[in-house]
């Protein structure tokens, strides 16, 4: 707990001065002001985060955590628990819409195991860190305990130090975890304040008659729990799931080395909103990439006041929508870096 605080303590907001120049030499390029809108906001971040005027995006990495949940006992997914468990052995393979999507944008998926109710060999890209074979079922109890919850969090900041040693560039999140909507709509219910009923969508596609029941299991897991939403950690012992865990550190530790995440969907903006609650200033160094048709997206990112780069209609998770919103940033930032200026262009001369 003691370094995660440290870490913590050393992320700072962005510097004015890097976003004022970083707006400047925008403005100077072939362009009339503001005309190609948020990509120009894009690569004026982007270069803040590294605090470099002409920055790149060489290496880009998905990290995809995979987890089980307790609650799913309880008949709260469309598919059955050991879907996970395929799941990663197809990712494993090339075969997931994640994969496809990153070779289309040329980055590498890591699929990190932490916490799939099985054991799995070891494969390349494939990290095994598990903190436990699946969370708790949380209507009886926490869905894990405070240690673990550390301990997911750690995984993620551990990646984040030993990739960023690696020289990537910019990082994406993505999940993969039957269930995993249910404690991602109880981490949003807890840390924004609202209703379960209002947060809580039909993750998989979940009949009416499912939908009702999920959303009374995740009053009744506020109610025995009391997560407590000033301390994130035990909103995430209490009601969340490994991944969320372990995308919290993944961001916190990015954010450290100054490294963008680029934050999924529905559940990764759940991992996002258990790090942000932690320091807010970490929120900054986030783009996030789409908004999920998850019922409870739109409120996630309000709650974190940020816009997303894509609407797509998708809900697949996985990484699947970091890995379309890293193209956008990186075409931001070849504008930032390619494009000629009103100068070296001499079409300041014209203008005369």
């Amino acid at each position: 707990m003691e370094n995660l605080q440290k870490v913590l303590n050393g992320i700072r907001p962005l510097k004015e001065d890097y976003l004022q120049k970083a707006k400047m030499k925008l403005d100077s390029l072939t362009k009339p002001v503001g005309s190609l809108g948020k990509l120009e906001e894009i690569a004026q971040r982007y270069t803040a985060i590294k605090e470099n005027m002409n920055p790149s995006i060489k290496r880009k990495v998905i990290f995809t955590f995979a987890g089980d949940h307790g609650v799913v006992e309880e008949g709260v997914s469309a598919f059955p628990r050991d879907v996970t468990m395929h799941m990663v052995l197809n990712m494993l393979s090339g075969g997931a819409a994640v994969n496809v999507l990153a070779r289309h944008v040329g980055a590498e998926v890591i699929v990190v195991d932490i916490g799939v109710d099985h054991d799995f060999e070891p494969a390349e890209g494939f990290v095994i860190e598990k903190v436990g074979y699946g969370t708790k079922n949380f209507i009886r109890g926490p869905a894990m305990t405070h240690d673990e919850a550390l301990k997911s969090i750690k995984v993620g900041m551990n990646l984040a130090d030993k990739f960023a040693k690696k020289g990537v560039d910019i990082v994406g999140t993505g999940e993969m975890g039957i269930g995993n909507t249910t404690p991602s709509s109880a981490i949003l219910s807890v840390l924004a304040g609202l209703s379960p009923r209002e947060v809580t969508g039909r993750g998989t596609g979940i009949d009416d008659e499912t939908l009702r029941k999920k959303i009374e299991i995740i009053e009744k897991a506020i109610t025995l729990n009391h997560p407590d939403p000033e301390d994130p950690i035990d909103v995430l012992a209490k009601v969340g799931g490994f991944e969320m865990g372990g995308i919290a550190g993944l961001i916190i530790g990015s954010a450290s080395h100054r490294i963008p995440v680029v934050v999924d969907g529905f559940i990764s903006t759940a991992g996002a909103m258990i790090a942000v609650a932690m320091n807010p200033a970490v929120n900054e160094y986030l783009f996030y990439s789409h908004l999920s048709s998850e019922a409870g997206h739109k409120m996630m990112l309000e709650t974190l006041g940020q816009k997303p780069i894509l609407d797509l209609d998708m809900r697949l998770g996985e990484g699947t929508g970091a890995a379309m919103a890293m193209s956008v940033i990186e075409a931001g930032v070849k504008i930032m870096t390619e494009m000629a200026t009103f100068e070296s262009a001499e079409v300041d001369k014209a203008l005369k």
